[in-house]
């Protein structure tokens, strides 16, 4: 490898490291809470039967969704006229908030109404501030990247996801195997929360090397008018088109990696240590074949890997969930949510299909409202909605069901969906695709 090969390669290891570490954390965090979505059920609720108790405790999972369109709102505006980097530096510290709070709360036998109030309150703090991350971070990586590799930058706002629910089932697992029942819903469910934070600072360091990619002429077009009203008057199909297309991953993502262990566990019978073996799987394959996703949306077009993956999920969604359903059996669940989480990376290519739909002045905003809007409409929910069905049906098929409809809908919007084409007014640093602009350092030649 020549001196300038590896000067290129660790600028761009770094720069997705940089870019990605919040994206990480915030997905830490919801692993957390799904993983001790039973314990956060039994101290901070007022309920005597464990059914209402864990629908109540997902609830607040969902509700902390809600506030996703908001921040992505308010995060992409700000992304779009204040700079990227600003913006993902800003909701870092919010989620650390909001995480802190979960963290510190006290139980309902010690305040009362007050406990599931602290909680919520959390919940809505880190909805709000994830709202605009992962806008943010995916437009920082796609206008960062070379014009060959935006598939493959964009790719790790999937990674991290992988990666942090990796280390957030490993942490839940460690706890549950090192405590008792008692001290484990006693104390030791808040000891990971409060070891997330810890990426916090180490985010914070590697960010202060990034490169902003906003240029100033287009921050003062976004400063005139506000990007969403933008979006809203000029780009309404290429939204609609966007939040379907969206929705598909979102919901498989919430499935096979966080919903999958409280699955195993209610409606399957599977031990604990097997529900998070099941988390760890879909984890490691995320993460690891992510990459590998995004690289072969770059060799073979955005739409492709994508379009295959996709009718894969919808097709085996039905053989997937009777066939665990029939044999629930730890070789069975590993097996079936490792090849759902498979197909799952192999539409990382989307992120930067999205991002580049979008014109630069309006990226950040278009990407982070209809991904925060797809998130709170058809994944945040999911989780209680798909609890509450099989409690009322008695059919442990339903997330089948699930995956097919939005999978339909979200195939419509991949299919759909087009890189924005230049437009008079737009502003471009290079001509190296549609629509996107890109700024980096002089000594690092365009690929």
């Amino acid at each position: 490898m020549t001196n300038r090969e590896k000067s290129r390669w660790w600028w761009e290891a770094r720069t997705i490291m940089a870019a990605s570490a919040g994206n990480a954390f915030e997905y830490f965090d919801l692993t957390l809470y799904t993983f001790f979505a039973v314990v956060i059920g039994q101290v901070m609720f007022p309920a005597q039967d464990p059914g209402a108790q864990i629908l109540l405790s997902l609830g607040v999972f969902g509700v902390g969704y809600c506030a996703r369109p908001i921040g992505a709102v308010f995060f992409g505006n700000y992304a779009d006229s204040r700079g990227r980097k600003a913006a993902v530096n800003l909701s870092l510290l919010l989620m650390a908030t909001g995480t802190g709070l979960i963290g510190i709360a006290p139980t309902y036998a010690q305040v009362g109404l007050l406990a599931p109030i602290i909680v919520l309150a959390g919940r809505l703090l880190q909805g709000f501030s994830s709202g605009g991350e992962t806008g943010a971070l995916t437009t920082l990586l796609v206008e960062s990247a070379p014009s060959n590799r935006r598939g493959f930058y964009a790719s790790w706002a999937l990674a991290t996801q992988g990666i942090a629910t990796m280390f957030g089932s490993g942490a839940a697992w460690i706890a549950s195997a090192s405590l008792t029942p008692e001290q484990l819903n006693a104390w030791g469910w808040r000891i990971p929360f409060f070891l997330g934070i810890m990426i916090v600072p180490i985010a914070r360091y590697l960010r202060r090397t990034l490169e902003e990619t906003l240029d100033e002429v287009t921050a003062a077009q976004s400063k005139q008018r506000a990007p969403i009203t933008v979006m809203a008057a000029n780009y309404k199909k290429t939204a609609i088109l966007a939040l379907l297309g969206a929705a598909g991953g979102n919901v498989t993502y919430v499935i096979f990696n966080l919903y999958m262990p409280t699955y195993a566990i209610h409606e399957l019978g599977l031990p604990v240590s097997v529900s998070v073996g099941a988390g760890l799987c879909a984890a490691i394959t995320t993460a690891v074949l992510a990459p590998l996703g995004g690289y072969l949306s770059d060799i073979f077009g955005r739409k492709p890997p994508q379009i295959i993956a996709r009718i894969l999920i919808i097709v085996l969604a039905y053989p997937a969930f009777m066939l665990i359903s029939a044999k629930p059996s730890t070789l069975v669940l590993l097996a079936t949510v490792t090849g759902m989480s498979f197909l799952l990376a192999m539409i990382s290519g989307y992120y930067a299909h999205m991002a580049e739909s979008f014109p630069k002045s309006v990226r950040a905003s278009g990407f982070a409202t209809m991904y925060a809007l797809s998130t709170v409409l058809i994944g945040g929910f999911s989780q209680m909605i798909i609890t509450a069905l099989i409690q009322w049906t008695g059919n442990k098929t339903i997330p089948a069901s699930y995956l097919v409809i939005v999978g339909l809908l979200s195939l419509i919007g991949v299919i759909f969906l087009r890189p924005h084409q230049p437009e008079p007014g737009d502003v471009l640093v290079h001509a190296d695709a549609p629509g996107t602009a890109v700024l980096r350092p002089a000594s690092l030649p365009e690929a």
